[in-house]
């Protein structure tokens, strides 16, 4: 079996899907799988032009040109036409669910028009039951077709080393974007005094709404916006906060809180989508809207960050297995098998 992997979005400042792609396509090479890795990095995969450009004609035309028995579309949109039989991992409907504030045209890609043509795949691959159960009820396919494949957490998450800081804060990662909801923990610090609070990832204008946000509440002195930053700035924070947070409000699997599981990070999560079902019984999950349960949470933790860390590091190892990408890279194989057999 020879798979054209679409690694188009783990070029440049790569988010989840970027380290999802990447991911898997190292995972299934390691399981013998010849792999095509598909990405063109004169074509900005931020820019709606050129993403649509990718999808629609360049990568189907590479993924033939390569001789590849099947095309496996990593990044939740799909050609309208392909001679080659498509996977699609599909990680969440949250164009058609929370994403209202965007683009009409950018919406009715990723949303109505991506629904439509995941009716063609051979196979959908989703990141939890939760984005099955979404798919489901927005498409009528048929249940045989789509398959939950949870993802895997990367090695250098799952072999971090804690640090011993004397500063413990509150660690965010993630796009500054509305559904992440950043704005309940920046009102939680009214009520968590001794807390601080560092945010990475990609801007949006919904990042200048939290700064003014924060002004008005008067915490702007313990939050920090750092932006995009580097894989190894991204691990030392990890090791050295008091704990990560992640108070979306719609994720279809929510890598922040997966490798802080992996990598012993004490952990509070919303109760919102899918986070409840990745964080298990290993972390704190609080209401979304709550910023009162929320600073409750936060001080709990933040009171004795040693313990919260040592309790995080004893269920560690669970959360490897279960994030494990072997196991993943498996899972994915059969879905191609399956997409094969029914093609």
């Amino acid at each position: 079996m020879k798979v054209a992997l679409d690694l188009q979005l783990s070029l440049g400042t790569a988010t989840g899907i970027g380290e999802y792609a990447a991911g898997l396509a190292q995972a299934l090479r390691s399981a013998g799988t010849d792999i095509v890795a598909l990405t063109e990095p004169r074509l900005d995969p931020w820019r709606f032009d050129r993403r649509v450009l990718w999808d629609q004609v360049v990568l189907p035309a590479r993924a033939r040109m390569r001789g590849a028995d099947l095309l496996h579309c990593a990044s939740g949109t799909m050609p309208l036409m392909s001679l080659l039989p498509c996977v699609v991992t599909v990680h969440d409907v949250a164009w058609l669910r929370v994403q209202q504030h965007a683009r009409v045209y950018a919406r009715w890609y990723f949303g109505a028009f991506s629904l439509k043509q995941y009716a063609r795949a051979a196979a959908i691959a989703v990141d939890s039951h939760f984005s099955r159960a979404e798919v489901l009820a927005f498409s009528g396919i048929p249940e045989d077709r789509v398959h939950v494949v949870y993802p895997g957490v990367a090695s250098d998450f799952c072999q971090l080393a804690a640090a011993h800081g004397t500063d413990p804060f509150i660690l965010v990662p993630g796009t500054v974007e509305r559904r992440k909801n950043l704005e309940v923990l920046l009102r939680a610090l009214v009520d968590a005094p001794d807390a601080r609070l560092i945010s990475v990832g990609p801007f949006t204008p919904y990042h200048d709404w939290c700064v003014a946000l924060a002004a008005r509440l008067g915490v702007s002195d313990r939050v920090e916006f750092r932006g995009y930053v580097s894989r190894a700035e991204l691990l030392a924070l990890y090791a050295q906060c008091g704990l990560v947070a992640v108070p979306s409000r719609y994720e279809g699997f929510g890598y922040p809180a997966a490798q802080a599981l992996c990598s012993g990070t004490p952990l509070v999560v919303s109760n919102a989508a899918s986070l409840a079902e990745i964080a298990g019984q290993s972390a704190v999950i609080v209401d979304v809207d709550d910023h009162h349960a929320w600073a409750a949470a936060l001080q709990t933790i933040l009171r004795d960050p040693a313990a919260a860390r040592e309790t995080a590091q004893q269920r560690r190892a669970c959360a490897v297995a279960r994030f494990s990408w072997a196991t993943s890279a498996q899972a994915m194989l059969g879905v191609y098998n399956r997409a094969l057999s029914a093609r």
